[in-house]
């Protein structure tokens, strides 16, 4: 079902390799921190789903504030991932689930889940490349929004070794 998702996810991003390397990527991290954890495949698949969407709130912010800032995602996210997901059959607790980690995933004061936990450090991980943040800043986020070991394992691996 992700990789349905991931070929829905490319359609509805076509044009924009940026966005669409943005999300794998995501969705890569997101998927190797949760099977490094031990996370239960019931939580494991909403981690994965939640990753390959979670910038779904960028086509619609641009059309209609002209910005993709995170505050305009969180807003239009929510209802474009409703209508996405329910064109694949998925049950409301699922798909509330997913529009409320959209909603708040430039939000890092109410994470209230490991789902929640693994998309923030799994988009971090990406964003501090394409940011192209130093090692101060980064160490900076790691010690403020990191708190899984696989996810501190990656970062300091990836940036601050």
């Amino acid at each position: 079902m992700i990789s349905e998702l991931i070929n829905k996810m490319i359609e509805y991003e076509a044009g924009c390799p940026k966005r669409i390397n943005h999300f794998l990527k995501v969705w890569a991290f997101a998927r190797q921190i949760a099977k490094n954890e031990n996370i239960d495949s019931k939580t494991k698949f909403i981690i994965e789903s939640v990753a390959v969407i979670h910038d779904i709130g960028i086509k619609p912010s641009l059309e209609k504030y002209n910005s993709s800032a995170g505050h305009y995602q969180q807003i239009e996210g929510p209802p474009a991932a409703e209508k996405f997901l329910s064109e694949f059959g998925f049950d409301k607790e699922f798909i509330d689930r997913i529009c409320l980690l959209i909603a708040n995933h430039h939000t890092y004061g109410k994470i209230d889940g490991i789902d929640y936990q693994i998309l923030i450090e799994a988009d971090f991980l990406v964003n501090i490349f394409e940011d192209a943040l130093d090692k101060e800043k980064t160490a900076l986020i790691k010690e403020k929004y990191f708190k899984t070991k696989s996810g501190k394992d990656l970062l300091d691996k990836l940036y601050l070794k």
